[in-house]
């Protein structure tokens, strides 16, 4: 029905004009979800590509969740910053491009648990090597989150173009 296009201005204005603490919050909270994604699986990359070989993989692999709950808490908090400027965000190529990231390192994400990469890595002890496409699949998962992190980053400095 009709609801949907009620709510959404009365989410942006809320978003936008109510208070000028609410986008900072958000913001915060957009922060926090994206430490928790970059934490969980940033530690795991870094293991698989032999920085932290001391390390046993197991204990590392239940880190993340704590990633999952980040990415649901950067959908939300991005769901809202795009309801209260949707022309800023729908035109604006750092969005798309940031947006591709995300698609892909999730993409990524499948690629690795849906495949043998994972049961290869998943058991690796002290002092293991990860198999060399348990290494790309890392290098590329911390190449796209260092991506979503810079062009979101630069969104910022794009706004003023795209009134």
């Amino acid at each position: 029905g009709t609801a949907g296009y009620t709510i959404v201005p009365v989410v942006g204005f809320w978003v936008t004009g109510f208070s000028r603490w609410v986008w900072p919050i958000l913001e915060t909270f957009h922060f926090i979800g994206l430490i928790l994604i970059v934490a969980a699986v940033g530690v795991l990359n870094l293991r698989l590509l032999g920085i932290l070989k001391q390390l046993p993989v197991a204990p590392l692999h239940r880190l993340v969740p704590w990633g999952i709950v980040g990415f649901g808490i950067n959908v939300i908090t991005g769901a809202l910053f795009f309801v209260s400027m949707p022309y800023f965000y729908v035109f604006n190529l750092n969005v798309h491009l940031k947006m591709l990231a995300v698609t892909l390192a999730g993409a990524n994400l499948l690629v690795f648990y849906c495949t043998s990469a994972f049961r290869a890595w998943a058991d690796l002890g002290s002092g293991e090597d990860a198999p060399p496409f348990a290494k790309v699949i890392a290098a590329s998962s911390m190449f796209l989150w260092l991506a979503v992190i810079v062009l979101g980053r630069y969104l910022p400095f794009t706004e003023e173009y795209l009134r």
